[in-house]
């Protein structure tokens, strides 16, 4: 006997989206004088003039719910029409039970679908790529989607390779059904030969009763960044190229670039490699909110709206990219005016 599958295919697209960032904005001026820099230098390699942190008492989980709480406003509906939660991070503090759980409870979901994607920077756009097919297949009609990440908690602020780069924040979008196609195919993938060019160490296995601990450190981001840059701008501009292709588009139909905001370097280098029009709107939250991992995408969706609010209901281009190394984009129709 055959499955029987009798939900219609339907279409899909982002409703609306959220975003949080804490409170407290640190300058490069707080951070240069451990790593013998310059506010000058960070600018040059990074893009990056500020960032934000969270107090010690805010949790990456907060910061989530009050993304949420946002997008799931602004598109209309409430917290309890929300059948499907994904969670992309890296830094929520607990193996199990998931983020995903915890926000569902906060926001009294009941019953709902949870659970938490490790794919760092790409995180967020392989949860759109999920959220999409769950609703276009019929098994969700509303997917709350997640990035948020609490990195302050694992930087090490004497290295001078990452120190200066990572921040804390929160994104949130809410997708659901639509008339039109709303999210183009998702291109994904992995180059696992480098994928300890980004890493968090050591294992939590090494903190096991009966380990030496005496020369054991806080787990903290780590990562060869001429590796990555590399990777970045070679490897990923070819991933932008197949999204856009595979969409049935050109670069003239994308009217905003929003990548992971990882480097301005490496964002002006893709939209040079893929020959995206000058029309293109690029997102550039990096300069003033930092590298903030699965949280980037959509801080980055949320400030460009904000600053231009004639792209809503237009195309734009997402790719994350990150430790793994990991890959994820696709074209999206940015969300319509909030009701």
């Amino acid at each position: 006997m055959t499955i029987k599958f009798t939900t219609p295919t339907q279409n899909a697209r982002i409703l609306s989206v959220g975003a949080y960032r804490p409170p407290r904005v640190v300058p490069n001026s707080e951070l240069v004088e451990r790593i013998d820099s310059s506010d000058e230098w960070i600018q040059q390699r990074t893009g990056i003039q500020t960032r934000h942190w969270a107090d010690a008492d805010e949790s990456v989980t907060d910061m989530a719910v009050k993304a949420s709480k946002i997008a799931i406003d602004r598109a209309g509906i409430t917290a309890q029409d929300i059948d499907t939660i994904i969670f992309a991070t890296i830094t929520y503090p607990y193996q199990t039970p998931s983020a995903s759980t915890e926000v569902a409870l906060r926001l009294d979901i009941k019953n709902a679908a949870a659970f938490d994607i490790s794919a760092a920077c790409a995180g967020f756009s392989y949860g759109v790529g999920l959220a999409n097919d769950m609703v276009r297949s019929g098994s969700a009609k509303y997917v709350l989607v997640i990035g948020a990440e609490k990195i302050s908690d694992f930087i090490d602020l004497d290295d001078r390779a990452t120190s200066f780069i990572f921040a804390d924040g929160a994104g949130a979008v809410v997708i659901g059904q639509s008339q039109d196609v709303g999210i183009g195919p998702t291109v994904q993938g992995s180059d696992v030969e480098n994928r300890e060019a980004i890493a968090m160490v050591p294992s939590w296995i090494d903190y096991k009763p009966g380990s030496d601990l005496n020369n054991l450190a806080w787990p903290v981001i780590h990562q060869e960044g001429q590796k990555v840059f590399r990777w970045a701008v070679y490897e990923v501009a070819k991933v932008g190229k197949e999204i856009i292709e595979n969409s049935g588009l050109t670069p003239s139909d994308i009217a905003a670039f929003i990548p992971h905001q990882a480097n301005e370097r490496i964002i002006d280098s893709l939209t040079k490699s893929m020959e995206l029009p000058d029309s293109v709107v690029v997102a550039r939250d990096i300069r003033t909110t930092g590298n903030t991992s699965a949280a980037s995408i959509p801080l980055a969706m949320d400030a460009l709206l904000q600053e231009h609010p004639e792209l809503h209901g237009k195309n734009a281009l997402l790719i994350g990219f990150g430790a793994g190394l990991v890959y994820a984009g696709q074209v999206v129709e940015l969300p319509p005016q909030p009701r």
